[in-house]
């Protein structure tokens, strides 16, 4: 973990207002200027992190839209937007050995992701494998299975794109065919990331 800058106190701040639903929050423009700033840093200081770090419950704060090719840090980010109140999309990082790790290589760290997302009375979690890379701070994963509730009804609870053959396989295959977050920003309330498609992404712990 890096200590606080002026630009990572904004992150904070903005993760913070959406957590706690506050009408006072950072413009949106700075803080895209902040998750750029914390970008390019992180790409000098070259920190490593671990994948321990990401254990827990986060819940999505703020997104710029993708891009569909790379360019240069800080330029056609897009205009990035909070997420809003009557939207709760969270990912939840643990340690996992429910997965074959047998053709993880030593340069992984493994665990699990579930990406839930409730609007009203839906809830759609996706969950699955991810393998960390500590040298680049990358966090590949693969969504394997589906889990369906409608007003506390299941509709659907099982293996979704190939199922335990995708988790088997998911190990061994490279990085760069498969979906990932560059993490940048680490810190014990709030991360962020840019993801494949060019995106920058903020998320604030929950207690």
């Amino acid at each position: 973990m890096t200590s606080l800058t002026q630009s990572s106190i904004l992150l904070e701040e903005a993760a913070k207002a959406v957590l706690t639903n506050s009408p006072e929050k950072p413009a949106p423009e700075s803080v895209v200027g902040a998750l750029v700033e914390q970008e390019k840093t992180a790409n000098k200081l070259k920190e490593r992190s671990n994948f321990n770090q990401f254990v827990g419950t986060w819940r999505l704060c703020f997104i710029t839209g993708t891009q569909k090719t790379r360019r240069k840090i800080g330029t056609a980010l897009g205009a990035g937007r909070y997420l809003p109140n009557w939207v709760k999309i969270h990912l939840s990082y643990s340690d996992s050995s429910a997965f074959p790790q047998a053709n993880l290589e030593q340069a992984f760290e493994a665990g699990n992701v579930e990406n839930s997302v409730k609007l009203g009375g839906l809830k759609l979690t996706l969950s699955g494998p991810v393998k960390f890379q500590e040298k680049k701070n990358i966090l590949a994963f693969d969504f394997t299975r589906m889990n369906v509730i409608l007003f506390g009804v299941k509709l659907y609870d099982g293996y979704i794109r190939g199922g335990a053959k995708s988790e088997e396989k998911f190990y061994s295959d490279r990085i760069n065919k498969q979906a990932f977050f560059a993490y940048f920003y680490i810190q014990e309330k709030a991360i962020a990331a840019r993801g494949r498609g060019g995106g920058l992404a903020l998320w604030g712990r929950e207690n």
